[in-house]
């Protein structure tokens, strides 16, 4: 029987978070199960939180690649191999179906690899460097996709579940002191045109201001500082938070009584801690990839732009939420 599972998934952090209930399906179906996973350093918190994870093994791809060929560069590569080299897995699963993660991590894996063939794979050449190959349909949401690929790798059949993360235990003992007290509104994302507009934001501050709570502002970056302080002036009822690490942004969203995020890893954060979540989507499409979980509700624009979407909208997503 399978008992030591190595996870090649190592990142955006929505993927990350994406791949948590397949780990919890594989543990509720096979009794003694333990996973390593490969992850990106930045995100090497959020496999930690999960309570079938043994060992998180940091990689930095990102960081490396800017210089590949530098003497210390070599060093970090050589000192993550020989790390990954010190175990032998019954299976090493690749979830993250891409050339760099095959050929840089799950190729130098000790164990049967298994990952998506050709036609399942996001590039149909990371195949190659699977032993065993598994058909998932492209057409289901990103965590669905990730359970049965699990489930075909390690040969259990799947339920009709909804999948369960299995972190939100994680933060129950160390909720904020104003638990429930409060909104936290996810600002930020990647992409210029994923963001909504600081007058419609403001404009939301101002309705949510009446019923008394509290909002609170992360941020990870200067741009998006300087965005939460221009959100939050003049408004007393709004925090913007110090910068704070992944952990503690997670505690935040834990105790938040409602999250309104755009279209970001944050987003599904608060899904995997299953909090109540109203994310707004302009040009993204939200069916393959969007909020999976309990409380998630989708704000998708007619016209595709971010703009349109109104707070007045919002807001009456939010009063129904809360009362």
């Amino acid at each position: 029987m399978v008992k030591r599972v190595l996870i090649v998934k190592t990142s955006s952090m929505g993927d990350v978070l994406h791949t948590l209930p397949a780990l919890t399906d594989a543990s509720n179906l096979i009794p003694g199960i333990r996973f390593d996973w490969v992850v990106e350093e930045n995100f090497a918190q959020i496999p930690s939180w999960h309570f079938a994870v043994d060992h998180v093994i940091p990689v930095a791809i990102r960081r490396w690649r800017k210089a590949w060929f530098t003497r210390d560069i070599r060093a970090e590569r050589q000192q993550f191999y020989e790390h990954l080299s010190q175990n032998t897995y019954d299976v090493v699963i690749d979830a993250q179906g891409l050339i760099k993660s095959a050929f840089l991590i799950t190729r130098k894996a000790n164990g049967i690899k298994h990952g998506l063939d050709r036609k399942s794979a996001r590039e149909p050449i990371a195949s190659w460097f699977y032993d065993v190959k598994h058909a998932v349909a492209k057409n289901l949401h990103a965590v669905e996709r990730v359970r049965l690929l699990f489930a075909q790798s390690l040969g259990y059949q799947l339920t009709n579940d909804k999948g369960d993360y299995a972190i939100a235990q994680h933060f129950l003992n160390n909720l904020p002191l104003d638990n429930q007290q409060y909104l936290v509104f996810l600002h930020s994302t990647t992409r210029d045109d994923k963001h909504w507009t600081e007058e419609q934001w403001r404009d939301l501050i101002k309705l949510v201001a009446a019923d008394g709570y509290k909002i609170k502002l992360p941020w990870g970056s200067e741009p998006e500082y300087q965005r939460s302080l221009r959100l939050a002036e003049g408004f007393s009822n709004v925090e913007v938070l110090p910068k704070l690490t992944l952990a503690e942004v997670a505690n935040v969203l834990a105790g938040a009584k409602v999250v309104v995020s755009v279209d970001t890893g944050l987003s599904h954060l608060t899904a995997a801690l299953d909090r109540p979540n109203v994310t707004l989507y302009g040009p993204t499409d939200p069916k393959l990839i969007g909020g999976y979980g309990k409380n998630q509700y989708c704000v998708i624009s007619n016209d595709q732009q971010m703009k349109t979407i109104l707070a007045d909208n919002i807001y009456n997503r939010i009063r129904a939420l809360i009362t």
